[in-house]
């Protein structure tokens, strides 16, 4: 399996940007001054009553939730072109969930009422909105369906897969998971314990599947990941 060249748009497959047309993209980019926030600093928090979204030019972040025990679940990853918040902007309740940055973000803040007269003035930007959304949904229900469909190692291999085609940077080892990803965030991600991470991980690099570094895995046998995935002609 070959992993796919970077869409010719610029902007990652799946994000809100490359759904768009060039005009509506370039309507949407200039809508607000753009601001920039560095690692760790947090665009949405939990809870909060906010209604504007937010559109990230460029850097990556992650979405986060406090579970019922307090403790902490990594639940996605959002790249440049991505647009975060809109539940809040389109059902009126709290924010169900933390975005921080985890590289330097360049993005910009978008009101409701900004948004709702772009999405009238541009009809395909609605449809674009409510793919994107049918999709993040999608994926959710994947997430439970493997859950307790799949092993661990399957699940691991999985995201390890999904990640390297969405955010991956290519080097002249493989495809590098382009942020920092603890095992914590890895085993959060993939609704299983740390050890059992540690161990899967283990087993990948002993295969020459993956190499890993600090915070970094970098896929070297994408194949071979795959079939450890059990991705039959999906992705």
């Amino acid at each position: 399996m070959e992993f796919p060249d970077v869409d010719t748009t610029g902007w990652a497959h799946g994000t809100y940007l490359h759904r768009l047309t060039a005009p509506a993209r370039k309507n949407l980019q200039a809508m607000s001054p753009r601001r920039r926030i560095e690692p760790g600093d947090v665009l949405i928090h939990q809870g909060a009553l906010e209604r504007h979204v937010i559109l990230m030019h460029n850097g990556i972040a992650k979405v986060t939730a406090l579970t019922s025990d307090g403790a902490e679940s990594l639940l996605a990853i959002r790249v440049g072109g991505d647009l975060v918040g809109e539940m809040s902007a389109l059902n009126d309740l709290p924010r169900s969930a933390t975005v921080a940055a985890c590289t330097p973000v360049v993005y910009s803040v978008i009101h409701r009422p900004q948004l709702h007269k772009f999405l009238e003035c541009q009809p395909g930007a609605a449809v674009a909105l409510a793919g994107m959304v049918a999709d993040r949904l999608r994926w959710a229900n994947q997430f439970r369906v493997e859950f307790t469909a799949y092993s661990a190692k399957v699940r691991v291999a999985r995201v390890l897969v999904k990640m390297a085609l969405a955010y991956g940077r290519r080097t002249p080892a493989g495809l590098e998971i382009g942020f920092e990803l603890t095992q914590s965030e890895l085993a959060s991600l993939c609704g299983t314990a740390e050890v059992t991470v540690q161990k899967v991980l283990r087993d990948f690099r002993r295969d020459g599947s993956i190499v890993t570094g600090y915070r970094t895995v970098t896929v070297i046998d994408p194949e071979s990941l795959r079939r450890a995935a059990e991705l039959h002609g999906e992705l």
